[in-house]
């Protein structure tokens, strides 16, 4: 029995060093471009709809929280499909080490929402340019398996994030614009750079 758990242990060791050598071809084009536009979808509506948004920052932000909850999911379901398509075998390693990139960094937006929210709300406004931040250095942390131009679009969020935070700092307030204009960008960016850098048409059966 023991033997058995080794060598169940050194296939799962060798499988996880193969994905982590391969190039992630999860993430397509046609999902990342379906997140651009439920980012605008969320800009336009809040921009027409929410006058005074210091008097509906809870309104706001849950606007915010329920689109990237949508994307998530949008991605995800591509990402398994593509997966199972391109990786095969390897399929659920690649899944599971692509996300586990972006794991601490949706944490750490998670909480720091939270704690933002229960002990200084006077700062939320800060949490937009944050968010973008941490959107950015899950992107680098994704280079590795990735095509390495996506490095491209983690730049575009981090200065994204650094500028939205100096622009708010001068109203202390939050904007439509500034929160979903980078992601905007940065998503059409990231759909982008996949599909030129793969030539993957993204319709293929």
């Amino acid at each position: 029995m023991r033997d058995l758990d080794k060598a169940l242990a050194d296939i799962f060791a060798i499988r996880s060093q193969i994905a982590a050598g391969t190039a992630f071809r999860g993430y397509g084009p046609a999902a990342l471009a379906v997140t651009s536009g439920l980012a605008l979808l969320t800009t336009i509506g809040q921009s027409l709809w929410l006058d005074d948004l210091n008097s509906h920052q809870l309104t706001f932000f849950v606007g915010w929280i329920a689109t990237a909850l949508v994307s998530v999911l949008v991605i995800w379901l591509e990402m398994r499909a593509r997966s199972r398509r391109h990786h095969s075998g390897l399929a659920d390693v690649m899944i599971h080490q692509a996300v586990e990139q972006f794991v601490p960094a949706g944490v750490a937006g998670a909480l720091l929402a939270v704690t933002l929210w229960m002990f200084a709300p006077a700062t939320l406004w800060m949490l937009p340019g944050l968010w973008q931040i941490l959107v950015g250095l899950g992107i680098f942390a994704s280079v590795r398996m990735l095509p390495r131009s996506v490095a491209l679009v983690g730049a575009w969020y981090f200065v994204c994030g650094f500028t939205v935070l100096a622009l708010s700092s001068e109203t202390l307030s939050v904007s439509p614009w500034t929160m979903g204009l980078p992601f905007v960008i940065g998503q059409l960016l990231m759909a982008g750079v996949l599909r030129i850098a793969s030539g993957d048409d993204d319709v293929e059966a």
